[in-house]
């Protein structure tokens, strides 16, 4: 039995999804007339930095990407290629979405539609990106890479975890069930 190495990325997924609904749901609330809390447009971009990009997909990147590509995928016009595009993708919409919360918060108007537009084409982007990673390309690395390099890429993701600010995690696991409380489905 082959050691797991994508597992501990399914399981933070389901963290980034939470918080991708919030960002649903508040912007729909938004856009209706009904939600003005900028504030929580800048915890969801703290979040998706520090959690999603930071922790997460640095791993991804780092450690899972980097072991495909040296056991034999291409690094250019490939499943590592395409994920590696769409972070990037992720990465300018947060940009626009954070320049227009920052803006309503300091009281400009006008910001709705900045904020909306990239709030929606991050949260659909990342979806669709979370499913291909779940459904695609997890199960190919699970089936594609050896035994030799998982034990090591596990010790990876363990450094990466350790060297992130302690309670991490739990902070923005507990951001999330705030914001849900304060905003039920």
């Amino acid at each position: 039995m082959k050691t797991d190495v994508t597992q501990v990325m399914v399981e933070e997924h389901k963290l980034i999804l939470r918080m991708i609904g919030l960002v649903e749901r508040n912007t729909a609330q938004m856009e209706a007339g009904k939600f003005r809390d900028w504030q929580f447009y800048l915890d969801a971009i703290d979040f998706i930095r520090n959690f999603a990009d930071r922790f997460h997909h640095a791993k991804e990147e780092d450690v899972l990407f980097a072991a495909l590509v040296a056991n034999g995928m291409p690094a250019q016009n490939s499943p590592v290629a395409a994920m590696l595009m769409a972070h990037d993708q992720g990465r300018a919409f947060v940009r626009a979405m954070e320049e227009g919360a920052q803006k309503a918060l300091d009281g400009e108007s006008g910001q709705i539609p900045l904020i909306a537009e990239n709030a929606r084409g991050y949260a659909a982007l990342l979806r669709d990106h979370i499913d291909k990673e779940d459904t695609i390309l997890y199960p190919l690395a699970e089936r594609v890479l050896p035994e030799e390099p998982r034990t090591a890429m596990v010790a990876a993701y363990a450094k990466a975890e350790s060297s992130a600010p302690v309670g991490l995690a739990a902070h923005y696991q507990a951001m999330v069930e705030r914001y849900e409380a304060q905003s039920p489905a």
